[in-house]
């Protein structure tokens, strides 16, 4: 009886040693790693809006109602209009898209003047926010100039009651790939708004689910 004890101690004394071990493991998995706090502001004044696939364009073309007219742009990143076949636009500010057409044009009619106004807005890809974890409304958003993680916050609806707001990042596809921790619950929650801070073209917000 007392070998039967001593070892049933045993057994105890080692599934306790792998128990403690394992929740350790396991605490040092959920730990967040640790990341630079985002810049409060972010160098965009100079930025300038690029057309992407789901943008619509109106063209004006001077003097020639009849070639005027507004297109939408393709999956493929091109237009089509009248005496214009499969003009690429993707990635192009409205100023070179429209001299663009203007040296299509220039094959049929004399001296064509064109104006490009965007009046749907979507932007490239590369260019788009993205909005993924723990968000009530997890989404892709177009990038407009100045916008700032609470506009992000308020087109998203939040975040939900799982999320670890406050360890949330930013992977930054403008300073390749880097990744900034952000604020979300002081932002949101608490009213800090030293934790609101400007979003760049193509940034991507992570939002992970809290686990205690």
């Amino acid at each position: 009886m007392l070998r039967i004890d001593m070892s049933f101690r045993s057994l105890m004394g080692i599934a306790r040693y792998f128990f403690i071990a394992l929740a350790a493991t396991l605490l040092a998995g959920c730990a967040t790693t640790e990341f630079s706090p985002a810049p409060a502001t972010a160098a965009t004044s100079d930025y300038n809006y690029h057309i992407g696939p789901g943008d619509t364009v109106n063209i004006v073309v001077w003097r020639n109602p009849e070639l005027s007219m507004s297109v939408p742009v393709r999956p493929d990143g091109k237009i089509a209009a009248p005496l214009i076949e499969d003009l690429p636009a993707i990635g192009k500010d409205p100023t070179t898209l429209a001299r663009d057409i203007e040296k299509a044009l220039a094959k049929f009619i004399r001296d064509p003047v064109v104006t490009v106004i965007v009046t749907q807005f979507v932007g490239p890809y590369s260019e788009q926010i993205r909005v993924v974890g723990e968000a009530t409304k997890p989404q892709v958003l177009s990038y407009k100039q100045k916008m700032t993680l609470l506009d992000v916050m308020i087109a998203v609806g939040g975040v939900t009651d799982f999320a670890d707001g406050n360890g949330a990042t930013i992977l930054r596809s403008a300073e390749d790939n880097k990744q900034y921790s952000v604020r979300i619950k002081d932002l949101i929650k608490r009213g800090d708004v030293s934790a609101n801070v400007e979003m760049k073209p193509g940034d991507i917000l992570i939002i992970p689910r809290s686990w205690f």
